[in-house]
């Protein structure tokens, strides 16, 4: 787009402010509502760099290998992000890069860190292709963080309170909500591919079309924001939360994952109509790295509260065809289609770190050129749990890595690595209604 194009732009929008947002360690869209004129005549914005030093408690840390007189970087927009915002017209949302002032991009900003990530594929000629499948509750609104987390009530007056799976009719209960998602969606060019209701009490599912993985992160990022709005609109809230209610399942986000020949188009994961080495080695690498990855895949003390055997939740990283109960699941597809299906990750994950760690674990895996274990047609849940039961037990081993900071850059580690333990930190002074329940007048 250029400037004459984005000029008419604004004008047949009759767009009159911009939010100019990077996304931050959590995935939160960070920023500055800019009016349409400055935008429009490149004036330089500017954000300070602890943007990306911010916790989710709102806390900014000192880490060694930031500069402690928080300089600006620049921001440049990605115009190919640019939408109008459906619920706050006449307002356009652009999503942005950012850059030091010698030009060098910013290595601690997680859209940076998948960009990395892309260019390893980008130098083997081979395109990564993905496909979000995003889970997440509709609930009350909850404005006391100390009471439960309960589902809202639909159309009928009442509130679900028995599991409905795949019900059409309950789908029905949601009904002005959904609408509005999917009108949002439309009007931000968000491609949706299918809406179902999944296994818990006002839990539903949302599939995406397949597409390019920084244009999908792109648009889960929104995505997230436009389904909480939806929600709030009609006296509701929409959560990603892993594990907002203590006897429902937990919400996931799945990643469908697909490598292409970047000349030929071809999917490399099938050679000859079978499976290639890359598709064995890419799983034997998910296998062996995901579990010193976990940390972006499951980012808070919540997060593993999904992973509870018989919980839809996978416990380990056995693999199997169309076998959905271990971590990673080859779908039934034509070879065109080959996919792995990646379980691990929970609906809270920001998706440009969970994405780029899953694709760096694949990527070390066909560097190595490894074999994966057998393929799993049994249940996966009666198998050995094997991922870190905790945020410090992830923490700990994303630390000891060797080859993650190599991949995902080593000064950014150790600004999340410090975002994490300081998460952690926070959560363990505060005491919770269990503690009082069973030690306040018993021990």
């Amino acid at each position: 787009m250029n400037d004459k194009q984005l000029s008419d732009w604004f004008s047949q929008k009759n767009i009159q402010e911009v939010e100019v947002i990077v996304p931050d360690l959590a995935g939160i869209a960070r920023g500055k509502l800019v009016p349409a004129d400055k935008f429009l005549n490149n004036t330089a914005i500017r954000l300070p760099e602890s943007v990306f030093t911010q916790t989710v408690t709102g806390e900014f840390l000192d880490v060694p290998v930031i500069n402690p007189a928080d300089r600006d970087v620049i921001v440049k927009s990605d115009l190919k992000t640019l939408r109008l915002l459906p619920w706050e017209e006449p307002t356009a949302s652009v999503v942005n890069d950012c850059f030091y002032e010698d030009g060098s991009p910013v290595d601690i900003s997680p859209r940076q860190v998948l960009k990395n990530v892309l260019q390893k594929f980008n130098d083997l000629n081979i395109q990564p292709i993905v496909a979000p499948e995003l889970e997440f509750y509709l609930v009350k609104k909850n404005t006391n963080p100390n009471n439960n987390v309960e589902p809202p009530i639909g159309r009928s007056g009442r509130q679900e309170t028995v599991r409905q799976p795949f019900s059409i009719d309950a789908l029905d209960e949601f009904e002005p909500v959904i609408n509005d998602i999917h009108r949002f969606s439309e009007l931000m060019g968000i491609k949706i591919d299918t809406l179902e209701h999944e296994m818990g009490t006002g839990q539903l599912e949302i599939n995406f079309e397949h597409n390019d993985p920084l244009m999908i992160c792109d648009q889960v990022m929104m995505f997230k924001r436009l389904v909480r709005e939806a929600a709030m609109q009609h006296d509701i809230y929409a959560t990603f939360l892993a594990k907002p209610m203590q006897f429902e399942p937990g919400s996931a986000m799945h990643w469908h994952i697909s490598l292409i020949d970047s000349e030929s188009k071809q999917n490399i994961f099938s050679e000859k109509g079978g499976e290639s080495k890359k598709f064995r080695s890419f799983i034997a690498g998910l296998q062996k790295y995901t579990p010193e990855a976990l940390l972006f895949n499951a980012p808070y003390v919540n997060s593993y509260k999904r992973f509870i055997r018989w919980q839809n939740a996978p416990i380990n990283l056995y693999w199997g065809y169309d076998n959905r109960t271990t971590g990673l699941r080859v779908p039934s597809s034509s070879p065109d289609n080959r996919r792995i299906e990646f379980r691990i990750g929970g609906a809270d994950v920001n998706p440009y770190l969970s994405i780029a760690a899953s694709l760096a674990c694949g990527y070390l895996g066909m560097q190595e050129e490894i074999e994966p274990s057998a393929p799993e047609d049994g249940n996966a849940y009666n198998l050995p749990f094997a991922l870190p039961k905790n945020l410090s037990a992830a923490i700990e081993l994303l630390e000891h890595s060797e080859v993650m900071p190599i991949i995902m850059g080593s000064r950014f580690l150790q600004v999340y690595i410090a975002t994490k333990n300081h998460e952690y930190k926070k959560y363990f002074e505060v005491i919770t209604p269990w503690e009082r329940e069973y030690l306040l007048l018993s021990v």
